[in-house]
């Protein structure tokens, strides 16, 4: 009798054991759900915060619309600006540099090369969103700062087509309408320099700007930027201290690299890449 009881349990131990692998495997399944499920953010909240960037921006068309008007430009073209260019740094540096009295062509220039960072953008952006090709023209007229900064930090794709959808819709719609009224309204202001509209959008720019510079070498380079600017602002004709400010990113690369390779100290490292890869040394 103990013979023919002992092959049930010894079969028994086997199943059990066999069991145990099968609820070890079964931790790791549960453990990938949890940075899928991390990683989800509400369609609401992507939502709420596009709207907030396209509406807080978009207000600022008003100040483009007077400015416009206020350096000589006419309604039809100040709102052609907005409509076609929809880009308020490049905008505002071609208007701005009119009204000082600079030449048109240097003021095209300067706006022209302020608004080539949105090809730029284009091209991460282009991968992230992975649109259908006869969307990417229409999509092409959004690719400005504002879209870009809400699309980029989204986790899934889901959220930054619609990150950057809301953003963009209401930040065309909002910016135009803005515009047309500040241009209407320019002549009530009276002196449009007095209230010092213009600088309402660049103020805009550098608060969305400033939180994206995390690095040491992005730092530098804004900061070289800006003194350049204002250096040659009372040298050089209206536009043009814009186009000699791009000079400060080869600068500071080639400070950084000769930094790096000769070992000599010239003050400029990359913070964020002295964290990540502490083993190597420049």
């Amino acid at each position: 009798m103990a013979e023919q009881t002992a092959p049930p349990q010894s079969t028994a131990a086997m199943e059990a054991a066999t069991e145990k692998p099968d609820a070890v495997t079964e931790k790791p399944d549960a453990a990938t759900e949890k940075p899928d499920a991390a990683t989800e953010k509400p369609d609401a909240a992507v939502v709420r915060d596009a709207l907030g960037v396209g509406i807080a921006v978009g207000l600022s068309g008003f100040a483009f619309g007077v400015t416009s008007a206020g350096s000589g430009l006419s309604l039809l073209q100040t709102c052609a600006l907005s409509l076609l260019v929809f880009t308020g740094a490049s905008q505002f540096a071609l208007v701005g540099a009119l009204a000082a009295g600079g030449n048109p062509y240097t003021a095209a220039a300067g706006a022209f090369f302020l608004g080539i960072r949105n090809a730029f953008y284009g091209l991460r952006l282009s991968q992230l969103l992975a649109l259908p090709r006869a969307l990417r023209p229409l999509a092409a007229q959004w690719v400005i700062d504002e879209t870009t900064a809400v699309t980029l930090p989204q986790p899934t794709r889901r959220a930054a087509r619609i990150g950057f959808t809301v953003t963009g819709l209401t930040l065309y719609t909002l910016w135009n309408l803005t515009t047309l009224v500040g241009a209407l309204g320019a002549k009530a202001l009276g002196d449009t320099d007095a209230w010092g509209l213009d600088a309402a959008s660049p103020a805009v720019f550098l608060a969305l700007l400033a939180p994206m510079l995390s690095s040491t070498t992005e730092r530098v380079t804004a900061g070289l930027a800006v003194l350049l600017v204002l250096g040659l602002l009372p040298v050089l004709p209206a536009g043009a201290p814009v186009l000699v400010s791009a000079l400060a990113a080869p600068v500071v690369l080639f400070l950084r690299g000769r930094g790096g390779k000769g070992g000599h100290g010239t003050g400029i490292t990359d913070t964020t890449t002295a964290e990540t890869t502490p083993g190597e040394g420049r």
